[in-house]
């Protein structure tokens, strides 16, 4: 079964709208725990617009599961990763001010920088995931970074979906045999959503962990956000 991580990114950006701490976002890490999640994602970035720096620490003493903190690796964030020791950090190559995560790495031209940044978190005991593209060069050049997993980057999978194209899934495909043939775990994320989600994990070999926020969050408005958590589970079995 493909694990499921919650992204509560958008909680954050709900209380932050109103100050306060309403909604709780502790408890809600704890709530999608119990409702059955494997795990919880959080991506902080510089100007702490949704998940500040002091939530992913608090998180620490709540998240039971697994925790994975995502993020363009600049000092600040490395020193943040470093504090919570988390159970996995997920490299994304962010632009300062960028609305959402909108690339993956060029994982040749950026080879040695994360080939030191991956080095210096696995020798702390922590798991590492670059995003990427599903490019194979990109997925080649990510295993001589020494990352453990990558998470393929499934904008265009989803918008492809939505417009009935079917065929949009084919790159991910070959990238995830790709990957499983060098050795690299396989995460997923990005527009995934109950729609599409079923359809992505049946034709993915070895998908081992999907990341979701925004879809999620967005459907619990309707539905209840235990009842999205358990309908994702069953998607992914």
């Amino acid at each position: 079964m493909t694990k499921l991580s919650v992204n509560i990114n958008k909680i954050a950006t709900l209380r932050n709208s109103r100050g306060g701490n309403v909604p709780n976002l502790l408890q809600v890490a704890k709530d999608i725990q119990r409702f059955g999640a494997e795990g919880i994602t959080v991506h902080p970035r510089p100007d702490e617009r949704h998940i500040r720096y002091q939530d992913a620490r608090d998180l620490v003493g709540v998240v039971y599961t697994e925790y994975n903190i995502e993020g363009n690796p600049q000092h600040n964030f490395i020193d943040l990763v470093m504090e919570c020791k988390p159970t996995q950090v997920t490299l994304v190559p962010d632009a300062i001010g960028a609305l959402t995560s909108n690339a993956g790495w060029d994982t040749v031209k950026n080879q040695a920088y994360l080939k030191e940044v991956i080095a210096e978190f696995k020798n702390n005991g922590i798991r590492t995931s670059i995003f990427v593209d599903p490019i194979l060069e990109m997925i080649e050049g990510a295993k001589a970074t020494g990352t453990d997993r990558i998470e393929l980057y499934t904008e265009a999978f989803a918008h492809q979906y939505g417009l009935g194209n079917k065929k949009g899934i084919d790159p991910y495909v070959a990238s995830a045999v790709l990957a499983n043939e060098l050795g690299l775990g396989i995460n997923a994320g990005h527009d995934l959503s109950l729609d599409n989600i079923k359809f992505f994990k049946e034709n993915i070999p070895g998908l081992l962990e999907v990341s979701i926020g925004h879809a999620l969050i967005s459907e619990s408005l309707y539905l209840g956000l235990e009842n999205v958590v358990n309908m994702y589970l069953q998607r992914l079995k």
